[in-house]
């Protein structure tokens, strides 16, 4: 669990984002999209997400659309905003995607 002393400044945010190409700051989250191969990759890589969760007793909001998947990350145990804990999940599933074969697009975000 996230406390109030975990939650980042947007500072220390920026700098975890220097290390997370893939992710984006949007409204006290981090969040990406993925394209993957296939809907079967998708599907795969939403997998890889729920087992990085499960791992980290930390679960993002997850969105598919056919080979498109959006994840969303942020401490809701910490007032919705973005923790260490947000950062290593995202740096998890960063890798997964990647072994995956899905191509982050955080440019598609709205």
């Amino acid at each position: 669990m996230a406390g109030k002393d975990d939650i980042l400044t947007k500072s220390a945010i920026d700098d975890a984002l220097a290390d997370l190409p893939d992710w984006r700051y949007r409204l006290g989250s981090l969040v990406t999209v993925y394209k993957c191969p296939t809907s079967a990759a998708a599907l795969e890589l939403i997998a890889a997400v729920g087992r990085i969760a499960e791992q980290q007793n930390h679960h993002p909001d997850l969105d598919w659309r056919y080979n498109r998947v959006s994840i969303r990350y942020t401490s809701h145990d910490a007032g919705s905003e973005v923790t260490r804990r947000d950062v290593r999940a995202a740096t998890n599933v960063s890798r997964a995607a990647k072994e995956a074969g899905a191509v982050a697009r955080p440019e598609a975000l709205p």
